[in-house]
């Protein structure tokens, strides 16, 4: 993740099992690469909900478009994936 080269592009959910919805990043060379979300989830330490807010009105639907970074305020068990992926994006490069 200290590639200066390598960038997340993105988050595909899966909604029955979050840990293996997909990261998206791109490389400079061209590749793009999907891995699991649970290759990351051991970065987060903060609250875990139970559960999920999708298609309530507490849900800004981040989950539901696979190019949005942002964070989610919600209390849902999708934010602490988006947490995750916070901490992704600002990840010190080499």
């Amino acid at each position: 993740m200290d590639d200066p080269e390598l960038h997340v592009i993105g988050y595909q959910p899966n909604f029955k099992k979050f840990t293996t919805g997909l990261f998206y990043f791109n490389h400079s060379c061209g590749s793009t690469l999907a891995i699991p979300a649970s290759y990351f989830v051991d970065l987060y330490h903060g609250p875990v909900f139970q559960k999920r807010a999708t298609g309530s009105d507490h849900c800004p639907e981040h989950c539901l478009r696979k190019e949005d970074l942002e964070p989610c305020l919600a209390e849902c068990e999708c934010a602490y994936i988006r947490e995750v992926l916070q901490i992704i994006k600002t990840w010190p490069k080499a």
